[in-house]
């Protein structure tokens, strides 16, 4: 069996209050194990960012509980929800983010610095594809070179969670392919679970499970027995 590394149960997040109350997040209630790859899918306004801001310690639910591993995340303060997030959490968003005055190596070096357990940012320019381009700037890198400084930058913390917000929205086919490729080869070097959240069903089939979302609820959580590999993906 493998172990939990995040459980929810009967999660909810209302924005507004009576008649402009908005509910973004209805009686979600999951569990996430280490090494898995979850796809959440759904259209814009089904709930995905708002299940990741939770998951990510970015927010507090409305109602309902949340742990990670033994530590329940509904119970923390502002302080350990932010030590939650610079400890724990990687993440990886759809624009990249890099600091542009900053090389690639030095924005990886950056995170590396304000962490307990920190990868080598040599190593981990390395494993991202990056060796030897690690002297340039942002500008000089093209946007899958971009996005993979913007992963190196999430795992040289050593995460126990990698959470990634539309992580081949800004690329096309063929860097996106590169880039999810990468994903699964993180999640089993690192053995922590990769949670990305997605409106592009194409993501799914490389997913050991999808959560399928709709208005605010996870409408059914599907297995999927035969994931292919990212060369395999038909976008």
């Amino acid at each position: 069996m493998k172990e939990t590394v995040l459980r929810g149960e009967a999660l909810y997040k209302t924005y507004g209050a009576n008649e402009v109350e908005v509910n973004a997040l209805q009686d979600a209630s999951f569990e996430i194990h280490s090494g898995e790859f979850i796809v959440v899918l759904g259209p814009s306004g089904s709930g995905k960012s708002t299940l990741l801001n939770l998951l990510g310690g970015m927010d507090h639910p409305t109602k309902g509980r949340l742990w990670y591993r033994d530590k329940e995340l509904t119970d923390y303060s502002d302080t350990q929800l932010s030590d939650y997030r610079k400890d724990v959490v990687g993440f990886i968003f759809q624009f990249f983010n890099l600091i542009p005055s900053l090389t690639a190596e030095e924005n990886v070096a950056l995170a590396a610095s304000i962490v307990p357990n920190p990868m080598s940012p040599g190593e981990v320019m390395a494993m991202v594809g990056l060796k030897g381009r690690g002297h340039h700037f942002p500008s000089q890198l093209s946007g899958g070179e971009q996005q993979r400084v913007s992963i190196a930058r999430a795992i040289v913390k050593n995460p126990g969670l990698l959470l990634c917000d539309e992580p081949t929205g800004a690329l096309d086919s063929k860097n996106s392919v590169a880039v999810v490729k990468l994903l699964l080869e993180v999640r089993k070097r690192l053995g922590c679970p990769v949670v990305t959240i997605t409106h592009n069903a194409g993501m799914a089939q490389v997913a050991d499970r999808v959560f399928h979302m709709r208005d605010g609820r996870i409408e059914r959580i599907e297995v999927n027995t035969s994931p292919v590999s990212a060369e395999e993906m038909v976008w």
